[in-house]
């Protein structure tokens, strides 16, 4: 007989027991996580922040809402709100790109998976210029949406946010792109659930 994996939330509570049955939830997530902070600050930066995030969950499991089957969101919320107080080297990045045209410290292949999702006459250098220009609660909502392939409730749930500021804010920081980039909306191709791909 097969056993299906437990939810998250039941492994938050074991682990209030066993404080070890916490690693699970690094083993589910850990690696998504460190994608996404990398895209973000570089992999120097992710590691650190991967390790952060789940010392911060851990020492805040007791007070986790058993209620939230998934723990992805939250996760994904105290990685954002660690990345924002490395915002300045996340804007260095970005403003490093722009001058020479690279992203410094960058997983492998992760500046080109970018700029090849936007359209080939795109300049990625005006791309990271309007990524860096967007205030860190819009970028914060842009970027869950587009590189952690959170839907518009998921993103709701990591910030701590009405799903209608989602929406607002993600249409703000695509039409502010957009401009930028001279009227190419690099966020045209949508899978079924609206979220860009």
């Amino acid at each position: 007989m097969e056993v299906s994996p437990s939810s998250d939330a039941e492994e938050i509570e074991r682990s209030w027991r066993e404080p070890e049955r916490f690693a699970v939830l690094f083993d589910r997530y850990g690696a998504r996580l460190h994608r996404y902070a990398a895209r973000r600050l570089g992999d120097g930066e992710a590691d650190d922040i991967v390790a952060e995030t789940f010392l911060v969950a851990f020492r805040r499991r007791a007070g986790y809402d058993l209620g939230r089957a998934e723990a992805l969101p939250w996760l994904y919320g105290i990685a954002s709100n660690l990345i924002r107080r490395h915002r300045r080297a996340e804007v260095s990045r970005y403003r490093t790109f722009v001058r020479t045209g690279v992203l410094p410290d960058v997983a492998d292949g992760v500046a080109e998976r970018a700029v090849e999702r936007v359209s080939a006459q795109m300049s990625g250098r005006r791309l990271a210029r309007a990524i860096a220009e967007l205030p860190s609660r819009d970028r914060d909502v842009l970027l869950l949406v587009a590189w952690a392939d959170l839907s518009y409730e998921q993103v709701a749930d990591a910030l701590g946010l009405p799903v209608g500021t989602v929406r607002s804010r993600l249409h703000r920081a695509r039409t502010k792109v957009k401009r930028a980039l001279g009227g190419v909306d690099p966020t045209s191709v949508h899978d079924q659930k609206g979220d860009i791909t």
